[in-house]
């Protein structure tokens, strides 16, 4: 009996000492950030939309790491010194899939930029205000030629984080209405009545490719109103 409570004590001295290591042991202070590039430009995402994967290789069971990819096409996030390897997530981005990954070694901090292979992007956008409208003039460039154009849109929003979920008012063309690529388009949107008291509206556009859940943008712009 004895030996019993000397053994239950013994335990439960061992379970308070590996509760107090987890509890005390130490947040990541290193650094992995950079930017999701083509032809070495950021690309631009919709906020929170679009991940990348890290995993630390090595071991045999592990969890990713997932990083959150911001609208401007940055990353940045917190691990522990170490060997990692950075991909894309399967089937979320704008872009072409890919299955290499990018070996990352961390000390501190270490910059990667990630390039992609895009199915489109948005070149040469403009925008003009006439009245309570809002008009928008780009080109679109086709990139990896493995998807069909489904459609171009422009955004109108309240902030700075204006895409295909944060936004007031939208207008858009399907690809039957864009015969020629090489062509400028031209889109035009209603400021709703929410924002007409407001001193400016933000705008953006953004072009998607047939089955292709998520869009490339062009950067958010302010239009004053007044």
């Amino acid at each position: 009996m004895k030996s019993k409570i000397i053994f239950s004590v013994v335990m439960v001295f061992v379970l308070f000492i590996t509760g107090c290591t987890k509890d005390n042991k130490s947040a990541p202070n290193a650094t992995i950030s950079g930017r999701v590039i083509y032809d070495g430009q950021p690309l631009e995402v919709r906020s929170n939309g679009v991940q990348l994967e890290l995993w630390q290789p090595g071991y045999q069971l592990f969890s990713k790491i997932p990083v959150h990819v911001n609208q401007d096409g940055t990353y940045s996030a917190k691990v522990f010194n170490g060997s990692y390897r950075l991909t894309l997530l399967r089937g979320n981005g704008p872009w072409a899939d890919k299955t290499d990954s990018i070996l990352v070694d961390v000390n501190g901090t270490a910059n990667i930029d990630v390039p992609v292979d895009p199915y489109f992007i948005i070149k040469n956008a403009a925008f003009t205000r006439s009245g309570n409208t809002v008009n928008a003039s780009f080109t679109v460039q086709r990139v990896n030629t493995t998807r069909a154009l489904e459609l171009v849109r422009l955004y109108i929003g309240q902030t700075i984080v204006t895409d295909q979920t944060n936004n007031a008012a939208s207008a858009q063309k399907t690809a039957a209405a864009i015969p020629d690529l090489t062509q400028t388009i031209t889109l035009s949107a209603t400021i709703p009545a929410s924002l007409a008291s407001k001193d400016y509206v933000y705008v953006r556009l953004g072009v998607k490719a047939v089955n292709v859940a998520e869009l490339l943008y062009s950067p958010s712009q302010q239009v004053m109103t007044k």
